[in-house]
């Protein structure tokens, strides 16, 4: 096979011909890394005193840790040295800092870009150590081998077109964490504080004090538990806490029909508008209302309400915080940790009129629905990126 052939992408920008090279980390970049600094010497967010970001090894934000005062380098690619995301590289635009947890490479040529940590971000998991803490030091990286185009001008292209997807990635992203922490705020201020009988935040026209509700007499727990092994289910998918995004009822994309799935044991008939709550710790936080026919796991509850409860209203009332913290508390014990049909029945909670709580139940359905309807865009250009990462890289 023609060597050349094996060192050029599957796609490619036009005028671009050469073959790829192989290069060593080290024969292109200075193989340094960050210095000691304390948190509590950064400041959470920019200003004109601190404006330096500082780069560590946590996930959130890029492992963006705050900012400081001073900076180490400039237009540079770290890696994580240490711990569970080691090996995670980045390319870091502009003045930063680093903690001694981040490697530094720097290069006076422009191998220093976004296409190049790209690259070695795609390699570098092979080189970390996995005895006792995740590693990957300063001499394993110096030795990684990484294709590369020959010319900083085909890298720069590649790495001007990703940046523009970082940024769509990022606006996305934005977007879905405005309106997740709404969605948060918005459940502190539409349900009464504990012993109080009015909500912060109403709808306009609502004025009634709400009312003191008993799960028992509000919502029935289903005891309706079928054989699958009968055959009329087999068509039927089989839904889990497993299948359930936490906090969104967002149904995922694994579920299985009954006749796949091997269910040797009873399972919990539902029907479409039925909610479905994990019942198990820490599967507390997984709820939805079904969107279709289908059997339940043993470890969910299918609920319904009943005497003027409105079914959206008590899928909103186990998205607050309050029955959150209830549930997660009678639920942890030694066994099988899970809040059990007496636990749920004697919980109370205050609930509106009818009207209201249809108000207020279709505005967390339709918060939700946005919320998955964003994550489903994010999710979209991620993959756009992974598969263009895997056709235009070697």
């Amino acid at each position: 096979m023609d060597k050349n052939k094996e060192n050029v992408p599957k796609i490619r920008f036009p005028g671009f011909t050469s073959p790829w090279e192989q290069r060593k980390v080290k024969d292109i970049f200075k193989v340094t890394r960050g210095y000691v600094l304390a948190a509590t010497e950064t400041m959470d967010k920019k200003t004109d005193e601190m404006p330096y970001p500082v780069y560590s090894s946590q996930t959130k934000d890029n492992g963006l840790m705050g900012y400081y005062k001073d900076f180490l380098y400039e237009n540079a690619i770290t890696w994580t040295t240490d711990g569970a995301n080691a090996g995670t590289v980045n390319y870091r635009d502009g003045k930063f800092y680093c903690t001694n947890v981040c490697g530094v490479l720097l290069s006076d040529d422009g191998y220093a870009n976004k296409m190049v940590s790209e690259a070695l971000n795609n390699i570098s998991c092979k080189h970390v150590s996995k005895v006792g803490n995740p590693k990957l030091m300063n001499n394993v990286m110096s030795e990684i081998v990484v294709s590369l185009p020959k010319t900083i001008e085909e890298q720069n292209i590649i790495s001007d077109l990703l940046n523009r997807l970082d940024n769509l990635i990022n606006l996305h992203q934005r977007k879905l964490n405005h309106l997740q922490d709404k969605k948060k705020s918005l459940l502190q201020k539409m349900f009464p504080k504990n012993g109080e009988c009015f909500p912060e935040l109403r709808f306009p026209g609502f004025t009634d004090p709400w009312e003191q509700r008993n799960w028992e007499e509000t919502a029935d727990i289903s005891t309706n538990m079928v054989d699958p092994k009968t055959g009329s289910y087999d068509e039927l998918p089989h839904i889990g806490p497993g299948n359930i995004e936490s906090f969104t009822g967002k149904i995922l994309d694994n579920v299985m029909k009954v006749k796949d799935s091997n269910l040797i044991s009873g399972k919990f008939h539902f029907y479409k508008g039925d909610i479905i709550y994990g019942k198990i710790n820490p599967q507390l936080g997984k709820y939805a209302i079904a969107p279709f026919e289908g059997l339940a796991s043993a470890d969910s509850y299918i609920l319904n309400t009943k005497n003027g409860v409105v079914q959206n209203f008590l899928y909103s009332v186990l998205q607050t915080n309050d029955f959150y913290k209830y549930s997660v508390s009678v639920s942890t014990r030694t066994g099988m940790p899970k809040i059990n049909r007496d636990e749920l029945n004697v919980y109370n909670y205050k609930a509106p009129k009818t009207e209201e709580q249809t108000r207020i139940g279709n505005l967390f359905v339709e918060l939700d629905h946005l919320i998955v309807l964003h994550q489903r865009k994010l999710n979209h250009i991620k993959e756009q990126k992974k598969s263009l990462l895997q056709q235009m890289f070697i």
